[in-house]
């Protein structure tokens, strides 16, 4: 039997050390067959700021009081050290993981041991539960050493077009207007559709992400609502299906669940657990694969040096390439789960891969060409799935999100009565991304008369609050449409 069905569920800014470091897991080596453990903390790991040395501890907060700085400067002083820069076109510093409290402090952590904390097995029992049960990896990097938007271009297209920041709204309406963003080889749906393969995408929010992609269009996405109910459908045709969560970026994440670091981690878990529990027991079960990882490490502490990665060799754009990077570094390591009936029960990968190795894995299942040089080089997760036969031991259920403290839901509560802060720049986090999404669908819908309006009005943003009037005329515009797809 062979995978048909290829799902991926990808989560936010979260380091491997940071959420499994000191999980414990032991199992095979999914590579040699022979007992192996995850190389993950001993607890004598350390970073240090000024003359004080901060351990990694057990524990984490269930939402961080502040947004870890991940932006690739950042990311620069936190694997190589603070006084160190890169050079424009050259190689990455030396790498020693020394920098990361001091990163931290710099961007305005109050308490330094804060980025050093750990969870431990009990806090995230979805996580830990899929991890002994499947495969979990332990050198799966982010593919560039920045921050969310070029790495989720990697999962798409095996590269970012040069990418290497977060771009403003001004640069986005700059760059894309009605075209989408656009990669110089294009995306795996590209791929897939010219070889008749049937995809989906689900978000959690009206605006995901992957919807600012070039080729990609409004019914193309259905809400994460319908997960579920779709899969039960006889004959579900889709066969690669990329789910996003729910950011709720205008609310400073508060209420995603994209474990966003700024929002409830248990939230991720309970949407974890859904998606899984959504594929397990519906009918394309025993012939599916699912991938669950995360975008980039959010700035969280990992003791694993990243290696050197292969370029692309794709044609960058040189406006979007502002440090001047060559994309031969790998970012910091993430989780990724990989999950199946086909895939013997716990398993531990140590082998390298990246978010490449999604448009790798689709060649190797669907026979779709390689998009770059990076993809051709990534390792392949369907290797995994060496069973014949399915499973039948596979949890039906898993267990529940661990239950938040009710002193922490007071002040999360209290402090989500004010974080929309509408004040403050519209080029902050995953705002400017989600807001090209909106402008995507936006330009879609409306008659090409009014696009220089529309892309002039995004272009002029400058507070939240500017984004929050927008992005609510564009729901008003998109959910109909949505709500006809859903019910035709």
């Amino acid at each position: 039997m062979s995978v048909e069905h290829v799902f991926v569920l990808m989560l936010e800014n979260r380091s491997f050390d940071h959420m499994l470091g000191f999980s414990g897991i032991t199992g095979t080596d999914a590579a040699t067959g022979q007992a192996t453990s995850i190389r993950g903390l001993t607890g004598k790991e350390s970073n240090a700021y000024g003359t004080t040395a901060y351990p990694v501890t057990r524990g984490a907060d269930w939402r961080m009081p502040l947004d870890p700085g991940h932006e690739f400067a950042d990311v620069v002083h936190q694997l190589c050290g603070t006084n160190t820069s890169y050079p424009k076109g050259g190689a990455y510093p030396a790498i020693n993981n020394s920098g990361f409290v001091a990163s931290y402090v710099t961007n305005g952590g109050s308490s330094a041991a804060e980025i050093m904390k750990c969870y431990s097995p009990e806090q995230l029992p979805v996580l830990n539960a899929l991890a002994h049960e499947f495969v979990v990896c332990d050198q799966w990097n982010a593919s560039m050493p920045g921050p969310t938007w070029p790495n989720r271009m990697f999962v798409h297209g095996a590269s970012s077009g040069g990418l290497d920041h977060s771009p403003t709204v001004g640069e986005i309406a700059l760059w894309e207007g009605v075209r989408g963003f656009p990669l110089p080889h294009g995306t795996i749906f590209d791929r897939l559709t010219s070889k008749g393969i049937k995809r989906r995408l689900y978000g959690g929010d009206d605006f995901p992400m992957v919807a600012a992609l070039k080729g990609v269009h409004l019914s193309d996405i259905r809400h994460y609502s319908m997960f579920a109910s779709d899969l039960q459908q006889a004959g579900y045709a889709d066969q690669y299906i990329f789910i996003e969560p729910s950011y709720d970026v205008l609310n400073k994440y508060q209420s995603g669940n994209s474990q966003h670091p700024l929002g409830d981690v248990t939230q991720g878990e309970a949407l974890i657990k859904q998606t899984y529990e959504a594929i397990r027991n519906s009918p394309v079960w025993n012939k599916s694969l699912l991938i669950v990882m995360w975008d980039e490490h959010g700035g969280f502490y990992d003791h694993m040096p990243p290696g050197v990665a292969p370029a692309p060799e794709d044609t960058a754009t040189a406006s979007y390439n502002r440090s001047g990077f060559t994309f031969q570094q790998y970012g910091v390591r993430v989780p990724a789960l990989v999950i199946s009936p086909l895939i013997p029960k716990n398993r531990i990968d140590h082998r390298q891969y990246d978010h490449a190795s999604v448009s790798a894995t689709l060649r190797a299942v669907f026979g779709i060409a390689p998009l770059t040089n990076r993809d051709l080089q990534a390792n392949s997760v369907s290797a995994l799935c060496t069973l014949g036969t399915p499973r039948a031991d596979t949890p039906q259920t898993l267990p529940a999100p661990a239950t938040v403290p009710a002193a922490h839901m007071m002040m999360a509560a209290a402090v989500g009565t004010t974080v929309t802060a509408p004040d403050e720049s519209v080029n902050s986090g995953n705002l400017p991304a989600v807001v090209h999404s909106a402008m995507k669908q936006d330009l879609a819908l409306s008659p090409p008369a009014e696009h220089d309006a529309i892309v002039a009005r995004v272009a002029s943003m400058r507070t939240r609050a500017d984004a929050m009037e927008y992005m609510a005329e564009v729901e008003a515009k998109v959910r109909p449409k949505r709500a006809r797809a859903a019910h035709p």
